[in-house]
């Protein structure tokens, strides 16, 4: 999977294209510590446009960057959800946990 990490106007922006699976933990976690690295940051949005697969532990991800943002009182959100990607988050109820755009 392919991470880009985008800073602009207090909003970071993490871009994944591929698979999202255990594969990626650690460039992840990389890339969302980056995002979150500077105190101009106020909210991360994780673009799920380009993800054509996720499993139960992309999902744990996510409920650790959650925490992670909550922690340091900024807003994580979802955003391009489509397909099955919308479904398995709706599943697990992800829309519930977090902000879906």
């Amino acid at each position: 999977m392919n991470i880009n990490v985008n800073r602009k106007d207090g909003r970071a922006s993490l871009t994944l294209k591929g698979r999202f699976d255990f594969t990626c933990h650690r460039g992840f976690k990389q890339a969302y510590e980056e995002a979150f690295s500077g105190n101009e940051v106020t909210e991360v949005v994780v673009d799920l446009r380009e993800v054509d697969y996720l499993d139960s532990s992309a999902l744990g991800m996510l409920l650790l960057l959650r925490d992670k943002g909550k922690s340091m009182g900024k807003q994580v959100s979802l955003a391009n959800c489509a397909g099955t990607v919308r479904d398995v988050l709706r599943v697990a109820n992800f829309d519930k946990l977090f902000t879906l755009h």
